[in-house]
């Protein structure tokens, strides 16, 4: 099935998009896929009988020339496309299972390049063309290539939405110096006015998607999402847009999130217990035929629960939906199929809490208050998602997050003198899951800036559980 069927347009309902009634239960997914070299994966992939197949990007790679990376040329592109298109065995798993696709850096056209790719839009409508978009298609109009589309009946919708990290995105920084032990200089955080990884209409479309009704959302991203601690690309490398990724997840309730990746030419499973207020799940897979063909070590990623640092290999998602609470098994598949690693998790326990409150004017949140100067006067509001209890209730620690140690971790301390009124005889249990604002200096705490609370009025109780 072409693409056409599997994703839908920008302005249209998905409700209207989803003709297929029947529930998805198999998805496979994968990237980086290099068009010259042989690819049996594609063989496995078919075998395994995919309801759903995603590709994630670097689906050719039009801008290898005899092992070199150059800028591609259209008609390189296109040739590309003509020779992945020649190989039997996807050809296949084309016929036989839905397809949805995106692209990266290497179908894009060019290394590590974003918005400043000057063959983007010929590069695009040749990406439509090999997936078949219908000439009168609002995808085709659209920059970028980002698309969506929700499978299955009510109480058994998947939502799989693509994004396109390419188009928009801006240059990325690098740092001045190489780290010890690498040549290039490695990528570093770029934030402020006019820095975007999305642009501005895929970010008002994307929360069209979020707000659509589907009990599993597949968000695909063709660079990592979670994984933060290597020096290449990733969505660490713009901070700012990172996190309004998880802020509207949040703020749009939607549950059942699991982030899909690619690029880095190996698979992991990473794990964020508490940033969209569920665990979040990113799984990487990313060598259909790419990957370390010998041993070597993960490289670094606090967040990973499960890796695949070798190997060619293609995701898998798996859903029970007969079982009596329904269970999400997240997989990567080694090149013959059998299961490297498996991450299993209750579809209930991907459930979103109720968005915080808006913020009042003049009011900060927990990041900001770990930037802000220690001695400055600020009025701070976040939900208590942690905590605990020094002594008899003589002091109080409300944390921002679940894991104190969390690097985004912001903690108001209770003194028991602003335990009055409604609140003289609570305990941590009536905070957790309520929303806070606490007013006072921001004060260090082994380098770290909290802010302590020693009086009634500067605590507010603002949203009971």
């Amino acid at each position: 099935m072409s693409i056409v069927a599997a994703i839908a347009s920008p302005g249209l309902a998905i409700a209207q998009e989803a003709a297929v009634a029947a529930a998805v239960r198999k998805i496979a997914f994968g990237s980086c896929a290099d068009q010259h070299k042989p690819c049996p994966i594609w063989k496995t992939i078919a075998d395994y009988d995919p309801d759903l197949m995603i590709l994630l990007g670097d689906n050719i790679y039009s801008d290898l020339v005899e092992g070199e990376l150059k800028p591609a040329t259209p008609e390189r592109i296109a040739e590309a496309y003509q020779r992945f298109g020649s190989i039997p065995e996807f050809a296949r798993l084309r016929k036989g299972s839905q397809l949805l696709a995106t692209w990266d850096d290497h179908d894009y056209g060019n290394n590590d390049s974003g918005v400043e790719w000057q063959h983007k839009q010929v590069s695009a409508k040749l990406f439509h063309d090999f997936f078949e978009t219908p000439t009168d298609s609002p995808l085709r109009s659209q920059a970028g290539v980002y698309s969506a589309r929700v499978i299955g009946p009510p109480g058994k919708r998947v939502q799989v939405i693509l994004l396109d990290t390419r188009y928009f995105r801006s240059p990325l920084a690098k740092a001045d110096e190489p780290l010890p032990g690498f040549r290039a200089r490695p990528y570093v955080p770029a934030s402020g006015a006019g820095v975007t990884l999305l642009g501005e209409a895929q970010w008002a479309w994307l929360e069209q998607q979020l707000r659509q009704p589907a009990e599993v959302r597949l968000i695909g991203s063709s660079i990592q999402i979670l994984s933060d601690d290597h020096p290449f690309e990733k969505w660490g490398n713009f901070p700012e847009e990172r996190q309004r990724l998880f802020d509207l997840i949040a703020a749009c309730e939607a549950s059942g999130v699991v982030l899909l990746s690619g690029d880095r030419h190996l698979g992991e499973i990473s794990l964020d217990p508490s940033i969209v207020g569920y665990p979040l799940y990113d799984i990487t897979a990313s060598g259909l035929n790419q990957g370390a063909q010998k041993w070597r070590a993960a490289e670094a990623n606090r967040l990973r629960v499960a890796a695949l640092p070798f190997g060619n290999h293609f995701g898998a998602i798996e859903i029970d939906w007969d079982a009596r609470e329904p269970v999400i098994s997240l997989q990567l598949r080694h090149e013959d199929g059998a299961v490297a690693v498996q991450s299993r998790v209750p579809l209930s326990v991907l459930k979103a809490p109720p968005a915080p409150l808006a913020r009042a004017a003049g009011t900060i949140g927990p990041i900001q208050a770990l930037r802000t100067k220690a001695g400055e006067k600020v009025s701070v509001q976040f939900a208590v998602r942690g905590g605990r209890v020094i002594g008899d209730r003589d002091k109080i620690l409300l944390n921002s997050e679940a894991d104190f140690r969390d690097s985004r971790n912001f903690t108001v301390v209770v003194e028991r003198s602003a335990l009055a009124g409604d609140l003289a005889d609570a305990d941590l249990n009536r905070f957790l899951g309520c929303t806070i604002r606490a007013e006072g200096l921001i004060t260090p705490y082994r380098g770290i800036n909290q802010l302590v609370v020693e009086n009634a009025e500067q605590l507010k109780l603002l949203e009971a559980p």
